[in-house]
Protein backbone atom coordinates (compact mmCIF):
# COMPACT_ATOMS: atom_id res chain seq x y z
CA UNK A 1 0.00 0.00 0.00
CA UNK A 2 0.92 3.44 -0.87
CA UNK A 3 -0.38 6.34 0.67
CA UNK A 4 0.47 9.72 -0.73
CA UNK A 5 -1.07 13.09 -0.16
CA UNK A 6 -4.09 13.49 -2.48
CA UNK A 7 -3.37 9.94 -3.56
CA UNK A 8 -1.14 11.38 -6.49
CA UNK A 9 0.56 8.84 -8.63
CA UNK A 10 3.44 11.16 -10.59
CA UNK A 11 3.89 9.79 -14.13
CA UNK A 12 7.22 7.32 -14.36
CA UNK A 13 10.52 9.28 -14.94
CA UNK A 14 14.15 7.97 -14.71
CA UNK A 15 15.64 8.07 -11.41
CA UNK A 16 15.26 7.49 -7.62
CA UNK A 17 11.59 8.16 -6.70
CA UNK A 18 9.89 6.11 -3.62
CA UNK A 19 6.45 5.67 -5.01
CA UNK A 20 8.19 4.36 -8.64
CA UNK A 21 10.01 2.09 -6.73
CA UNK A 22 7.22 0.57 -4.45
CA UNK A 23 4.84 0.50 -7.77
CA UNK A 24 7.70 -1.39 -9.28
CA UNK A 25 8.73 -3.62 -6.63
CA UNK A 26 4.75 -4.95 -6.11
CA UNK A 27 4.02 -5.25 -9.80
CA UNK A 28 7.85 -7.21 -10.64
CA UNK A 29 8.52 -8.61 -7.58
CA UNK A 30 5.60 -9.46 -5.84
CA UNK A 31 3.32 -10.20 -8.61
CA UNK A 32 -0.05 -7.85 -7.53
CA UNK A 33 -2.34 -8.11 -10.21
CA UNK A 34 -4.15 -5.56 -9.28
CA UNK A 35 -3.51 -1.83 -8.51
CA UNK A 36 -6.16 0.67 -6.98
CA UNK A 37 -6.13 4.24 -6.67
CA UNK A 38 -8.89 5.27 -3.97
CA UNK A 39 -9.80 8.39 -3.95
CA UNK A 40 -12.16 10.06 -1.13
CA UNK A 41 -14.79 12.46 -0.22
CA UNK A 42 -13.25 16.04 1.75
CA UNK A 43 -9.67 14.92 0.51
CA UNK A 44 -8.02 18.15 1.58
CA UNK A 45 -5.33 17.85 -0.98
CA UNK A 46 -8.29 18.23 -3.41
CA UNK A 47 -9.77 20.79 -1.50
CA UNK A 48 -6.39 23.05 -1.40
CA UNK A 49 -6.42 22.71 -5.38
CA UNK A 50 -10.55 23.31 -5.97
CA UNK A 51 -10.07 26.13 -3.42
CA UNK A 52 -7.22 27.78 -4.59
CA UNK A 53 -5.58 27.94 -1.26
CA UNK A 54 -2.11 29.76 -0.33
CA UNK A 55 0.44 26.79 0.18
CA UNK A 56 3.03 29.19 0.44
CA UNK A 57 4.02 28.35 3.55
CA UNK A 58 4.14 24.47 2.47
CA UNK A 59 6.44 24.52 0.05
CA UNK A 60 6.75 20.81 -0.41
CA UNK A 61 3.03 19.70 -0.36
CA UNK A 62 2.80 22.74 -3.36
CA UNK A 63 5.44 20.92 -4.98
CA UNK A 64 3.80 17.68 -4.93
CA UNK A 65 0.23 18.78 -5.65
CA UNK A 66 1.33 19.64 -9.24
CA UNK A 67 1.38 15.79 -10.04
CA UNK A 68 -2.53 16.71 -9.56
CA UNK A 69 -2.01 19.49 -12.62
CA UNK A 70 -4.03 17.16 -15.48
CA UNK A 71 -6.61 16.49 -12.83
CA UNK A 72 -7.09 19.76 -12.64
CA UNK A 73 -7.43 19.83 -16.50
CA UNK A 74 -9.96 17.10 -16.55
CA UNK A 75 -12.48 18.87 -13.48
CA UNK A 76 -12.41 21.56 -15.28
CA UNK A 77 -13.50 20.10 -18.84
CA UNK A 78 -16.00 17.94 -17.06
CA UNK A 79 -17.58 21.06 -15.36
CA UNK A 80 -17.46 22.86 -18.23
CA UNK A 81 -19.17 19.71 -20.48
CA UNK A 82 -21.51 19.28 -17.43
CA UNK A 83 -22.40 22.61 -15.94
CA UNK A 84 -24.83 22.11 -12.72
CA UNK A 85 -24.57 18.35 -12.73
CA UNK A 86 -24.90 18.36 -9.08
CA UNK A 87 -21.56 18.06 -7.32
CA UNK A 88 -19.63 20.18 -6.16
CA UNK A 89 -15.90 21.42 -7.34
CA UNK A 90 -14.28 19.03 -4.97
CA UNK A 91 -16.20 16.13 -5.74
CA UNK A 92 -15.35 16.26 -9.24
CA UNK A 93 -11.54 17.26 -8.72
CA UNK A 94 -11.56 14.21 -6.67
CA UNK A 95 -12.87 11.95 -9.14
CA UNK A 96 -10.74 13.49 -12.34
CA UNK A 97 -7.54 12.92 -9.95
CA UNK A 98 -8.46 9.27 -9.56
CA UNK A 99 -8.59 9.06 -13.70
CA UNK A 100 -5.62 11.02 -13.74
CA UNK A 101 -3.77 9.02 -11.89
CA UNK A 102 -4.63 5.97 -13.50
CA UNK A 103 -3.38 7.32 -16.23
CA UNK A 104 -0.12 7.98 -14.56
CA UNK A 105 0.63 4.88 -13.64
CA UNK A 106 -0.20 3.13 -16.73
CA UNK A 107 3.12 5.50 -18.15
CA UNK A 108 5.51 2.97 -15.50
CA UNK A 109 7.14 0.62 -17.96
CA UNK A 110 6.30 -2.52 -15.15
CA UNK A 111 2.95 -1.49 -15.29
CA UNK A 112 2.53 -1.04 -19.24
CA UNK A 113 4.18 -4.59 -19.58
CA UNK A 114 1.23 -6.06 -16.90
CA UNK A 115 -1.49 -4.63 -18.65
CA UNK A 116 -0.25 -5.29 -22.09
CA UNK A 117 -0.05 -9.21 -20.83
CA UNK A 118 -2.82 -8.88 -19.26
CA UNK A 119 -1.47 -9.52 -16.03
CA UNK A 120 -2.10 -6.29 -13.96
CA UNK A 121 -5.70 -4.59 -13.72
CA UNK A 122 -5.73 -0.93 -12.75
CA UNK A 123 -8.83 0.51 -10.78
CA UNK A 124 -9.61 3.55 -10.19
CA UNK A 125 -12.20 4.26 -6.52
CA UNK A 126 -14.00 7.01 -4.80
CA UNK A 127 -14.72 6.18 -0.89
CA UNK A 128 -17.55 8.82 0.51
CA UNK A 129 -16.63 8.97 3.91
CA UNK A 130 -19.87 10.12 5.43
CA UNK A 131 -21.86 7.08 3.73
CA UNK A 132 -19.53 4.36 3.63
CA UNK A 133 -20.16 4.44 -0.48
CA UNK A 134 -17.51 2.92 -3.14
CA UNK A 135 -18.11 3.96 -6.15
CA UNK A 136 -15.59 2.11 -9.24
CA UNK A 137 -14.85 4.56 -11.97
CA UNK A 138 -14.78 3.89 -15.52
CA UNK A 139 -11.27 5.61 -16.93
CA UNK A 140 -12.59 6.08 -19.99
CA UNK A 141 -15.87 7.68 -19.78
CA UNK A 142 -15.30 8.86 -16.36
CA UNK A 143 -18.75 6.87 -15.22
CA UNK A 144 -19.36 5.13 -12.15
CA UNK A 145 -20.48 2.34 -10.96
CA UNK A 146 -21.23 1.56 -7.19
CA UNK A 147 -19.32 -1.32 -5.64
CA UNK A 148 -20.31 -0.94 -1.78
CA UNK A 149 -23.26 1.44 -0.30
Amino acid sequence: MIRTAGNLVPAYHPGADGVAASIEYAVAVLGVSDIVVCGHSACGAMTALADDHDLTALPAVAHWLRHADASLARAARAASAEPGAGEDKVSVLVRSNVIAQLANLATHPCVGRGLAAKTLTLRGWVYDIATGAVDQLDPGTGSSAALAA
